[in-house]
């Protein structure tokens, strides 16, 4: 299955939303780890926040296979 970003215009009647074709369920089990990763953030007081979220997105594509090897943290950061 391809993955649809959210293109700004959601909607949330039926099972589907009309802007990206993704299913609501779908986008519900996306938006749990994302606001726990934003809940994070504030816990920790961060104020780089740009760095975290380029941090997380480069953690996960490493995760992934999608980047180079270079990545010097313990799994998990």
């Amino acid at each position: 299955m391809k993955f649809n970003p959210c293109t700004g215009k959601c909607t949330d009647k039926g099972t589907h939303c009309e802007g990206c074709g993704r299913s609501h369920e779908e986008i519900a089990a996306m938006n749990k780890p994302v606001d726990d990763l934003i809940a994070l953030a504030d816990e920790m007081k961060y104020e780089n926040l740009e760095d975290f979220a380029n941090a997380v997105a480069g953690s996960i594509k490493y995760r992934m296979g999608l980047s180079p090897g270079g990545h010097s943290c313990p799994p998990g950061i």
